[in-house]
């Protein structure tokens, strides 16, 4: 799968997180849902992952224990689309759920 395939298949499963939080959660990250819209799945998440701190996001659904559907667990539980990040963006997703499930 090419990186433009690849980009289009995490964009796809970004959305697809939004829209389970909506609807399993009832929480409507329309913060999330606007950077998606505005620069892509993959540029989303490297401008959270570059964050010092975890996301309001990440934060309201750590508080609604549904820790899997940040898009720091969709990313380690995906592996294919690892070779999209640099190996500091996946250890600071690593790190995030880590310290978060220890809470």
């Amino acid at each position: 799968m090419s990186n433009t395939d690849l980009s289009g298949a995490f964009h796809a499963l970004m959305r697809s997180v939004y829209d389970r939080a909506r609807t399993e959660c009832n929480y409507n990250a329309t913060r999330f849902k606007k950077m998606l819209e505005e620069k892509g799945g993959v540029e989303t998440a490297k401008a959270l992952l570059k964050a010092p701190t975890v996301s309001d996001g990440f934060v309201e659904l750590y508080m609604r224990k549904r820790l899997d559907l940040t898009l720091e667990a969709q990313l380690l539980e995906n592996p294919q689309f690892w070779p999209l990040f640099t190996e500091a963006e996946l250890d600071t997703a690593r790190r995030w759920l880590k310290e978060y499930r220890e809470k």
